[in-house]
């Protein structure tokens, strides 16, 4: 059991240590320059792409041995596969070493419904990405997060609602190609998104919004601070923690922070209401549920988006202080296909399940012939809204 022990805080000491000098080595660095009155000189270091999303790949595969949930390869290659297989390398879905590893040893086979499904992924995804995400962000939403000072209150709602949809299509879009992709190479990879934006509270929103991390933050680092084992305050303070240090996972920034600690205080909340008040299940309750959680969701996306304290307040400034709803007529004829194609999305993303499901079953049923077809409308469609410039995925930077 030593020796077990010893080996598992080598492997996290070795993986941690190496996503905390890519990744956090200036930010400490300028923290430490703040307290020493010194000048702040940054490291030329060079983040790999991904290197967030690999290393909790890398981590899986050790504590899971670690906890006797799987048996270790026999083969490194077997290991080199799994950190490396490329669809989702870079931006997720983070994939658990007990998921991927069993379908190693499989026979490979990609069968008509993997290979349809794979298809319709592939086709969501691109448009969700190219189409929705990228215009929205192109022709709206960075104009206002760039000066919101310039612009209205209005405008400036209306900018947060459009990075709502826009990093979901453009992360979402990304994990449904991932998942595409590797269908069409015989594996199957973890659902990462379904739908958060219909959660009726917080708690909700964290089962549907980065399944893969928020499900590796809670059985990895939740769990083994305590979890809910030692009373209802340790229990909050495990929480809090989990999503602090969620959001520091994002990035090496105090925004990134607070937007894990918001997300922590409001998972506690939501958690001590539930266990003393029975709130009643009706269509009223759920949608004034889902209208709220939303509401807090962008309002914490605004830190998340924000490049500083200062254009974060700007934002909240503007709305609560200079909301100037009479231009409102002039705004939507002024900003027409951006609105249209925020609509389009969020009435995508509002779709009933059962509907969504027999679209995908139609296009995993079509013959091969009517499957080109509709990729091909896809990809005519994206050329007609592509940008001047290729927009690389936000999470890439993570």
């Amino acid at each position: 059991p030593a020796v077990r022990k010893g080996l598992l805080i080598f492997s996290l000491v070795l993986n941690l240590g190496l996503l905390g000098y890519f990744k956090y080595t200036n930010f400490f660095y300028s923290i430490f320059c703040d307290i020493a009155n010194r000048h702040f000189d940054p490291f030329h270091i060079f983040l790999p792409v991904g290197v967030s999303f690999f290393t909790f790949q890398s981590l899986s595969y050790t504590i899971d041995i670690y906890r006797k949930e799987i048996k270790p390869v026999d083969r490194i290659l077997d290991y080199a596969f799994f950190v490396s297989f490329f669809p989702q390398l870079v931006a997720g879905p983070i994939v658990r070493a007990k998921d991927f590893i069993p379908q190693i040893s499989l026979p490979t086979i990609v069968t008509r419904a993997m290979f349809g499904e794979g298809v319709f992924l592939i086709a969501s995804g691109l448009f969700k990405k190219a189409v929705i995400s990228d215009y929205i962000s192109i022709n709206f939403v960075d104009r206002i997060f760039d000066n919101p000072t310039l612009y209205t209150g209005l405008e400036n709602l209306f900018g947060v609602y459009g990075y709502a949809m826009q990093i979901y299509c453009d992360f979402s879009g990304y994990s449904d190609m991932a998942i595409g992709i590797a269908l069409l190479f015989g594996y199957r990879l973890c659902l990462n998104f379904d739908s958060p934006y219909q959660s009726s509270s917080i708690t909700e929103f964290w089962r549907r919004w980065h399944i893969s991390l928020s499900t590796w933050l809670r059985d990895y680092l939740y769990i083994s601070l305590g979890g809910n084992r030692n009373g209802k305050l340790n229990t909050y303070i495990n929480q809090f923690i989990t999503m602090l240090l969620g959001g520091l996972w994002h990035g090496a920034s105090p925004m990134f922070i607070l937007w894990g600690a918001l997300h922590g205080v409001a998972l506690g909340i939501d958690k001590y209401i539930k266990s003393i008040i029975r709130i009643p299940d009706t269509k009223l309750i759920k949608f004034l549920g889902v209208l709220f959680t939303f509401h807090f969701v962008c309002f914490c996306w605004i830190f998340f988006r924000a490049s500083s304290m200062q254009v974060a307040g700007g934002v909240i400034s503007q709305i609560a202080f200079h909301f100037t709803p009479s231009i409102f007529m002039e705004f939507v004829t002024g900003y027409s296909n951006v609105l249209l194609i925020m609509l389009l999305g969020f009435i995508l993303h509002f779709v009933p399940k059962p509907t969504e499901w027999k679209v995908r079953e139609w296009v995993t049923d079509m013959p091969l012939p009517a499957k080109v077809a509709v990729l091909v409308a896809v990809i005519v469609i994206v050329i007609q809204f592509k940008s001047s410039e290729i927009q690389p995925f936000i999470y890439f930077q993570f």
